[in-house]
């Protein structure tokens, strides 16, 4: 089908694809993260690390409006999205848990739904060949509580890619894909980051994606960014002895203390 998106959100193009300026952010009234700032410029793929419980899932949520933060502003493209909601969410691309996933739709139907959210009128030419490339035909009209975990992961990326967004935001998106799978997504992502089509932050503990894939990395320890990694850092960790995971493991420490 053709890739008929109609009106699109106008971009401000001197701004980052995304920021994130001073954000606090819990549940109920216990924070989670405090005074957190990080910007994702246009082709740009940026990998979200930390532990357990670090607060890297709840700064994606913040990220897709689905939690409204005690403090702090996200952007999109220039776009509040506390003011502009809408004009910021059409620039975003969330790959929620599989979890969250609606079971008693059909994969064509989360499709469909998900698309006319976006004020997308047919699935992006894009999205039909990673269906084929990911196995998923076979899938579509079957309903989300019969998928496995694997598949149902692949729903969630597929979901995350409609529309064409400006940012993909993924949350251990590897998680359960077969390798065939997996290697066709992280080309996938990788090339539309290439052609600067779309920027990437994936929250991941996968440090070999991180140490192939992305252009930058930032740890999230208690809450708070305490160190981050540019291109040219992990083109030097990639060559080094210890890598990627000593250097996280000594940040920790340093955060920590």
């Amino acid at each position: 089908m053709d890739d008929l998106t109609g009106d699109r959100t106008p971009l401000a193009t001197d701004a980052p694809v995304l920021r994130v300026e001073k954000l606090t952010a819990g549940y109920g009234t216990v924070p989670v993260l405090s005074d957190v700032s990080l910007e994702v410029q246009r082709g740009e793929w940026v990998a979200l690390l930390g532990p357990n419980g670090s607060g890297k899932s709840t700064l994606l949520y913040c990220i897709a409006g689905m939690l409204h933060p005690f403090a702090g502003e996200v952007e999109l493209c220039g776009h509040p999205l506390a003011r502009a909601g809408r004009a910021a969410k059409r620039l975003l691309g969330f790959g929620c848990a599989p979890e969250r996933l609606p079971g008693l739709l059909t994969g064509r139907q989360c499709l469909e739904v998900h698309a006319a959210a976006k004020g997308v009128r047919a699935i992006d030419a894009d999205v039909l060949a990673m269906i084929d490339t990911l196995s998923f035909a076979t899938y579509l009209d079957r309903f989300v509580d019969t998928y496995s975990l694997g598949t149902r992961q692949k729903l969630a990326v597929l979901l995350a890619l409609v529309g064409a967004p400006r940012l993909i935001v993924l949350d251990e998106a590897f998680n359960g894909l077969d390798p065939a799978s997996s290697r066709a997504l992280k080309q996938h992502l990788r090339t539309l980051v290439a052609a600067r089509r779309a920027s990437v932050l994936l929250a991941t503990h996968a440090l070999d994606v991180v140490e192939r894939y992305a252009d930058r990395a930032v740890l999230l320890l208690a809450g708070r960014i305490v160190k981050a990694w540019s291109a040219s850092d992990l083109s030097a960790l990639r060559s080094s002895a210890d890598g990627l995971e000593a250097a996280i493991a000594a940040a920790a420490v340093g955060g920590a203390a």
